[in-house]
């Protein structure tokens, strides 16, 4: 049997620019909703309000479709589940010997752990309350632990891909169900009447921000690395000349 070859670190998570532009206007638009919400800006208010009303009115007069998304919402798309996936990711790339990038995707989510809980304290939000609930949820709305943890790891595992250069239909697959995922566990909990949209959008900006900035700082680890890497012995400038 042929030995087991790790995949390489790549030095680039991405092109030059591509990571710190995504991850300045993620910022950015993370910013300004966090400061919209915060501030219970009264048109972004309405709105959350006038859609909210509507998908529960859809969700109570269609119990069906309320039964899949809940199977969805509880168990596909589950904030479990997508950890679980992240967990089988690190562990997978830390076996083909790809050390660094196991760290980063590993070191990625907890952060976006850590980040989504201390938001969610600071901001307080309550979710939404209605007469006759179809679901329920625990903790404060903004923002959306499912729709923030889909999308890191979803966005975590399409990078991989990327770096690991796996063929076309694998990363059009790979693609098509984390578009499907993270847009879909945004809308069932939107449908469950258990957060506004804001919240679903607020996780879905912190999601990407925390992939771009895993991105960012894999990128920048990896040319450090090769910055500091001492020249092999007999090479040019390896060894001291005398002069």
């Amino acid at each position: 049997m042929a030995p087991r070859s790790p995949l390489h670190d790549p030095p680039r998570a991405s092109p030059p620019r591509a990571a710190p532009t995504w991850a300045a206007a993620l910022a950015g638009l993370s910013a300004l909703l966090l400061t919209l919400v915060a501030v219970v800006w009264p048109p972004l208010a309405n709105w959350d309000a006038s859609v909210a009303v509507a998908a529960h009115e859809a969700a109570v007069g269609h119990p069906g479709a309320t039964r899949v998304n809940r199977v969805l919402s509880d168990w596909v798309w589950d904030p479990w589940t997508m950890r679980a996936v992240a967990a089988a990711a690190v562990l997978w790339l830390w076996w083909r010997g790809t050390t660094r990038l196991a760290v980063a995707v590993g070191g990625a989510c907890l952060a976006a752990a850590l980040v989504q809980q201390l938001l969610k304290a600071a901001v307080g939000r309550e979710r939404p309350e209605w007469p006759d609930p179809v679901d329920s949820a625990h903790f404060a709305a903004y923002p959306s632990g499912h729709a923030m943890t889909a999308t890191v790891t979803c966005g975590l595992v399409v990078w991989v891909l990327h770096l690991s250069r796996v063929g076309r239909p694998v990363l059009v697959s790979a693609w098509t169900v984390a578009a499907v995922s993270v847009a879909g566990v945004g809308a069932t909990r939107v449908w469950l009447g258990v957060h506004w949209p804001t919240d679903v959008l607020g996780g879905w900006l912190l999601g990407g921000l925390t992939v771009a900035l895993a991105a960012l700082v894999y990128d920048r680890a990896g040319t450090a690395d090769r910055c500091v890497r001492p020249a092999p012995p007999g090479s040019a400038g390896g060894a001291g000349s005398g002069a």
